[in-house]
């Protein structure tokens, strides 16, 4: 081996290594989130219950002048940290409409009356429960559809899922996604503040001058989003998490360098780099650098800011935002008085909601559209794997929860909703991954 040979360090093979090759496993958000939620329900049954509940109500403060937001700690997690997991659900919106699963009319029928189907009837079946008073406010969260763990469950079981199976799947929770935002936006808004709505506007045309006039600065957009947009809606009353979707809609999809002229820089810059003189393996010329230096720029420009920013942000959303929002909104104490929880309209409304509503929704909307011939069935798929879609999209968890805390004031509400969240997210994972693991054998329809 010679001396210039690049030898790994002993912390790159066993630490670096193993740890990227566990983040970039399709698996991974979706095992991380659940066993956020585990240690939540852990703790808060733990001689540790008082601290872990106490602690998220610390409150903190941020201003100047002797103006001042003051939030819990949970406050500030839901409506900042989760604006940023809703403005990476935003990038993926725009992308998946501009040109994506969502941008053909012949693709996106198939996913678009799913997912309605599974927003419109949980929603029923929860009213059916809970028609009038404090409970039916709780009616939009078995709406929602958790992506993160539905596409781990699929990934889960590997070349028995059919291709199209993923791909609809994806396009159903994103499409969710957006009725959940829509759902935020109208229904769950406190009394609005028009000076603060009308500043978030001027923040909003500010962004999309900016879009239109080419602004490509990543950097523009988070101070403008942030300082202008966010905030203003944090002090609107909607919901602060709508302006993060806003935003994402703002970031420009275009790219300085179409794919074929890329192409041809790419190879023109290697084969110039091919034939500059070396001394060795470790340590590259200054020519060789500049050029080095030229290929990423390149790169750089072929990429819109927008892909940029959701593989940027995705990681962090993955593995820090949702585990945390997990860790302070699932931590539920179980004891004797939560079996009367079971019995309660509240619970029963959310449980069935999810997953039957979720089901039936998802599920007879397309079987009825399939059999009527309004859409086609994928070649690869057939409906046993309909039915599995449809119970892996009653896993309602982050959504849910997170509805759930703007829907109930009160905590016994909000602590019936949540165990019914998280028992029919279990059930419905576990049946829709042994459903759809057994569809290979079933015969296409």
């Amino acid at each position: 081996m010679s001396s210039d040979t690049y030898r790994k360090s002993p912390v790159e093979r066993w630490l670096i290594e193993p740890v990227n090759r566990f983040m970039s496993k399709s698996t991974t958000s979706g095992i991380i989130l659940f066993a956020s939620a585990i240690l939540a329900i852990i703790i808060a049954n733990s001689p540790f219950a008082e601290r872990f509940h106490h602690f998220w109500e610390i409150k903190f403060s941020v201003g100047f002048n002797g103006s001042m937001i003051s939030k819990s700690l949970h406050h500030w997690i839901n409506d900042g940290l989760m604006a940023i997991f809703f403005f990476v659900v935003g990038l993926e919106l725009k992308r998946e409409i501009v040109a994506g699963k969502l941008s053909k009319a012949k693709d996106a029928i198939f996913p678009v009356v799913a997912a309605l189907g599974g927003m419109i009837i949980p929603a029923l079946i929860y009213f059916i429960f809970n028609s009038s008073g404090e409970a039916a406010k709780g009616w939009g969260i078995p709406m929602a559809t958790d992506i993160a763990f539905a596409l781990g469950i699929l990934y889960l079981l590997g070349d028995k899922v059919p291709a199209s199976l993923k791909v609809i799947l994806t396009a159903l929770a994103i499409v969710d996604d957006l009725g959940a935002v829509l759902v935020i936006a109208f229904f769950y808004t406190s009394e609005i503040n028009y000076i603060s709505l009308g500043v978030g506007a001027m923040s909003f045309m500010v962004l999309v001058a900016a879009n239109r006039l080419g602004v490509r600065n990543t950097l523009f957009y988070g101070l403008v989003g942030i300082g202008g947009l966010w905030l203003a809606f944090l002090m609107s009353g909607i919901h602060a998490t709508i302006a993060a979707v806003i935003a994402a809609m703002t970031i420009p999809m275009s790219v300085q360098t179409p794919k074929i002229e890329y192409i041809k820089k790419i190879e023109d810059l290697i084969a110039r780099f091919r034939k500059m003189h070396t001394k060795g393996n470790l340590v590259v010329t200054e020519s060789q650098f500049y050029l080095m230096e030229e290929i990423n720029v390149s790169t750089r420009k072929a990429l819109s800011p927008l892909q940029r920013l959701e593989h940027a942000l995705h990681p962090f959303v993955a593995f820090i935002v949702l585990p945390i929002f997990a860790l302070s909104n699932a931590g539920i104490e179980l004891s004797a008085d939560s079996f009367e929880h079971l019995n309660s309209t509240v619970f029963m409304g959310t449980f069935f909601g999810l997953l039957i509503g979720k089901f039936f929704g998802v599920f007879g909307t397309v079987y009825l559209l399939v059999r009527l011939k309004v859409i086609n069935m994928p070649s690869d798929m057939n409906l046993s794997h309909v039915i599995g879609m449809g119970f892996l999209a009653a896993i309602g968890f982050t959504m849910s929860l997170f509805i759930n805390g703007l829907a109930f004031d009160g905590a016994l509400y909000a602590e019936q909703a949540k165990l019914a969240v998280l028992l029919a997210s279990f059930v419905a994972g576990l049946t829709g991954f042994l459903i759809v693991k057994y569809s290979g054998s079933v015969r296409k329809t």
